[in-house]
């Protein structure tokens, strides 16, 4: 199978969907890697590297007139929507039900969209999310703690504070990967962190694990808006796998924030859980709306690219190899959670969540 690898496009996003060393394996499969040119730089990787590998360097025209089997990062940005063709191969983050008119462009292209974000194992584990759901989380609280500098407009405190002065108080919304990736980090730099999910399960575990100054709560409308009358940095971390994230947190409740106060969407890829979030890029991250700063970068783990490449194709790869080698059909009859990727087949919409969403014509 002829496998391209095209350069991301999207703002900020310097991440690649395969790297050097997955490119010999392919290639030793016997497959045909067209890897654009430059596609690799953002995360460390020549052109010459993926040459030594057996790939062949080429233009984006080419990846994508002839490959049977596109991977990426992010979703097909729109000048690239007429690239896509009936019976080709997309691999990629798509977060279908945040976005109808990307939905409806690889629907009329014909193409098989696989999303990274809904193959999902029998244990409900999301494998290809796992890596950037733990790198987003991590950087979530990086990120909140700048902003909460007053350089940035924020409250102007330290997580940690010093003896004598109080710890910022962190809320994170849902103990998922994300969630308990951020909890990690935020009791690490010493702030107070407030964890809030529905499983009570996950959230005894968490409790087990995580330090004494990360406190659980099984999360109620009512818990959420005692908080954050108190929270200086809001972390937003609810996954409904191929659905839109529900809005926890109302305009209204802004208003009853401390000014100042950091709100950080990790959620915006699915419509953000915050009822004010939407989408910003690395070069304009941030906006304030009641006086609250909202981050709501929608490819955060871009910013550390060599990092998150790393991650990323350590987990795609198995399922790369797999489609190249059997082709989407018979992979995905194969394996079950590969199969629950599958969101737009040659124009018809066939994940539930997106079905939802848009319908299924």
């Amino acid at each position: 199978m002829k496998i391209g690898i095209p350069h991301e496009i999207k703002s900020y996003e310097n991440r690649v969907a395969l790297t050097p060393a997955g490119a010999e394996i392919l290639a030793q499969d016997g497959h045909q890697i067209l890897v654009e040119s430059g596609a690799g730089l953002g995360s460390g990787f020549s052109d010459s590297q993926y040459e030594r590998a057996g790939a062949c360097i080429c233009d984006a025209a080419r990846v994508w007139a002839q490959s049977d089997l596109i991977c990426k990062i992010k979703e097909p940005q729109p000048s690239e929507w007429p690239s896509m063709r009936a019976g080709q191969i997309v691999f990629t983050y798509f977060h279908f039900a945040a976005d109808e008119a990307l939905t409806r462009a690889v629907q009329a292209s014909g193409s098989v969209a696989i999303a990274y974000e809904t193959v999902q194992e029998s244990n409900g584990l999301l494998p290809l999310l796992v890596p950037m759901s733990e790198v987003a989380g991590r950087m979530a609280i990086q990120e909140g703690a700048k902003y909460l500098e007053k350089t940035f407009g924020g409250r102007g405190m330290l997580l940690s504070g010093v003896p004598g002065t109080p710890r910022a108080n962190v809320m994170i919304l849902g103990a998922g990967i994300v969630g308990a990736n951020a909890a990690q980090i935020a009791s690490g730099m010493g702030a107070s962190v407030t964890l809030f999910d529905v499983n009570l399960p996950r959230l005894r575990a968490l409790s087990e694990v995580l330090p004494p100054n990360v406190e659980t709560l099984f999360s109620q409308p009512q818990s959420i808006r005692d908080y954050l009358t108190r929270a200086d940095v809001v972390i937003g971390s609810i996954l409904l796998p191929g659905k839109l994230a529900p809005k926890l947190v109302r305009r209204e409740d802004l208003k009853t924030m401390q000014s100042g106060a950091v709100m950080v969407d990790v959620a915006i890829d699915q419509g953000g859980c915050f009822e004010t979030s939407r989408p910003t890029t690395h070069d304009a991250p941030t906006f304030v709306e009641e006086e609250i700063i909202h981050y709501c970068v929608t490819n955060m783990p871009g910013a550390v690219p060599r990092t998150s490449t790393l991650a990323l194709t350590n987990a795609t790869l198995p399922f790369v190899r797999q489609i190249a080698s059997q082709g989407w059909k018979s992979a995905c009859e194969q394996n079950a959670a590969l199969q629950k990727g599958l969101n737009i087949v040659e124009g018809r919409i066939v994940h539930p969540g997106v079905v939802e969403a848009f319908g299924g014509a």
